[in-house]
């Protein structure tokens, strides 16, 4: 007698049937899938939290880009400026480079550096340190990745930092037509850097509550300090101020405020809030795509 195929089974717990009694291959396919898919994004997630906290991912370098000074109080300066910077980020690389006059000089910085970078110009507005000087160093080092940010100025937080040393210069309201600020600066030949200058003393204008604010440069086109204290002056203002448009200490802050008769505040220096407009500018920096060599870009 030919025996008789015995009749299936129920199906078991995971066996996924089909309505004709054989598995349903795709159906589990499916859910193979998924799980796949799933385990591979926590995985994923695991090891980008692992590599953050394990120490082996390091955020690209910010070189901060002095000009240099003779004067040593500028070097102390911006030490203590980017001391400022790593308290506010622990554990980001800072280095400091140097256009000339002081060491270490940029060019030296980015050759001890590897991998990526993001240079901060401790510049104030564009100019030739800006459009040349700083993208020519960087094509000088194309073992590196890296950006340049736009310089500090203009920026409301430069505003604030004036304001405060303003304050601390003893800068009051009062007088027949209150007080007056020349905004000291280096100055430059460049259109754009003085374009620059007049947006800071704008914004610092409405940071002290609409006191007039003239820029005034120490070199280069422009109103000169001198100029701009007569034309405050002829327009009433009994006391004129000085605000120091400096990251630090130099020749040019001195020169400066010895032009004015009325109070002369501090150069910028290590205030928090230009320490925090170097890691703004950082950031901003970051979202641009890195330079082509030889060729160089200022991001913004």
């Amino acid at each position: 007698m030919t025996p008789h195929p015995a009749p299936p089974g129920p199906p078991g717990p995971h066996r996924p049937h089909g309505p004709d009694g054989t598995a349903d291959f795709d159906s589990a396919q499916r859910i193979m899938a998924r799980f796949t898919a799933q385990l591979t994004t926590q995985l994923d997630r695991l090891g980008h939290h692992g590599v953050r906290r394990g120490g082996r991912e390091r955020p690209p370098t910010l070189v901060a880009v002095a000009h240099g000074s003779r004067d040593p109080e500028a070097l102390r300066t911006a030490h203590a400026l980017l001391d400022g910077v790593r308290a506010l980020r622990p554990g980001l690389p800072v280095r400091l480079g140097h256009i000339e006059l002081n060491r270490p000089l940029l060019t030296d910085t980015l050759a001890a550096l590897r991998g990526e970078v993001v240079l901060v110009p401790l510049l104030l507005s564009r100019g030739h340190h800006i459009k040349q000087d700083i993208p020519e160093a960087v094509a000088a080092a194309p073992h590196l990745t890296a950006r340049i940010a736009a310089p500090l100025g203009p920026d409301p937080l430069l505003a604030e930092a004036l304001h405060a040393r303003l304050t601390e210069a003893g800068l009051r309201a009062g007088g027949s037509a209150g007080p007056g600020v020349v905004l000291a600066a280096a100055g430059s030949r460049d259109p754009d850097a003085a374009v620059d200058t007049a947006r800071t003393a704008a914004l610092l204008s409405a940071r002290l509550g609409g006191v007039p604010v003239l820029p005034g440069h120490a070199s280069g086109s422009g109103r000169t300090v001198p100029e701009a204290v007569r034309a405050l002056a002829a327009l009433g203002h009994d006391r004129i101020a000085v605000a120091s448009y400096f990251t630090a200490p130099g020749r040019f802050a001195t020169q400066c405020a010895s032009a004015v008769p009325g109070p002369a505040a501090a150069p910028l220096g290590a205030h928090p809030a230009v320490a925090r407009l170097v890691l703004r500018r950082y950031e901003q920096a970051l979202t641009s795509a890195p330079l082509s060599h030889p060729a160089a870009t200022v991001g913004v």
